[in-house]
């Protein structure tokens, strides 16, 4: 049974039926509900969304994800359109924008999401990107650069030993890693984020190595949350971890050197309070650690 800190509320209010109506009208997704996010009634609600472009079903199959696997749709062509009338209509500064893996793709929907990016930010409006790993292909990891995102994430999403048993075979925990530090190398100013899931069976000396790890690599924002199954088709939950364990976690990933940690038990990649921390640092200029600066 999930403890009391890990339930959320059913999905309400105004701003939350005008956003899925908006959504449902242009056939979008997000990945709020695909994903079952715990967060979705407080971020909808404040008119923060996670758009998931490429459709709605994905090529791989991590253990962990409640997104549809295989079944690949074609891309729609008016879909960057869309996207950016939706962000216009919803008066968002600031759009996270993800996909699904499509491995099925030349390209692997690199060029498409590439377009939304543009389509968004020609209305003014700054966008996270939280991107595949296009199996490590630079040249496709450069298109999304080329946009120039205010921040481009990518989950490594847990601990190396657990890669093999928690992600697709075709994910890898080097090759996550190599996807950000390749973004850093390329582009030393380019903010970059990633993620990581706690409750897995994962020890302690195993995330602070991870930390380590996304550091390394040039990751500037860490968010950590705790795993929440899904439905009974994902991977058991191992442990609900407390919120000492968070709150240590933040404090570590302080100490060598992120910009921004966002670590507690319903804290999701996309969650608002680092996309705070990004809307600060890009129009103020600030330098300083979030929580110095995020109320």
């Amino acid at each position: 049974m999930r403890p009391d800190y890990v339930k959320v509320s059913i999905p309400s209010g105004p701003n939350y039926n005008k956003i899925r109506g908006s959504l449902r009208e242009r056939s979008l997704f997000t990945v709020c509900e695909e994903a079952r996010c715990p967060n979705i009634a407080e971020c909808w609600d404040s008119g923060t969304a996670t758009f998931m472009v490429m459709g709605g079903n994905c090529s791989r199959g991590c253990r962990f994800c409640s997104v549809t696997h295989g079944n690949m749709m074609p891309l729609d062509p008016d879909e960057p359109l869309k996207v950016a009338e939706s962000v216009k209509e919803m008066g968002l500064k600031f759009a996270v924008i993800t996909s699904v893996d499509r491995d099925d793709l030349p390209d692997q929907g690199a060029s498409h999401f590439a377009r939304v990016i543009k389509e968004v930010k020609a209305i003014g409006v700054k966008v996270e990107s939280l991107i595949p790993d296009f199996q490590g292909r630079i040249e496709l990891i450069d298109l999304i650069a080329e946009t120039r995102p205010e921040v481009i994430s990518h989950n490594i999403e847990t601990v190396r030993r657990l890669t093999g048993s928690v992600r697709d075979p075709r994910a890898g925990y080097d090759q996550s890693l190599s996807v950000l530090r390749y973004v850093k190398d390329s582009n030393p100013d380019q903010i970059t984020k990633s993620s990581i899931m706690l409750g897995l069976g994962e020890s302690d000396h195993e995330v602070t190595e991870t930390l380590h790890d996304l550091r390394d690599s040039g990751v500037d924002i860490v968010t950590i949350g705790q795993y929440l199954r899904p439905s009974k088709k994902q991977i058991e939950v191992v442990e609900y971890c407390p919120a000492s364990r968070f709150k240590m976690f933040e404090e570590i990933g302080y100490e060598i050197g992120f910009q921004y940690v966002a670590s507690g038990p319903l804290v999701r990649s996309s969650y608002r309070a680092a996309e705070a921390w990004v809307r600060r640092r890009i129009e103020n200029g600030a330098g300083k650690k979030g929580k110095e600066i995020v109320g």
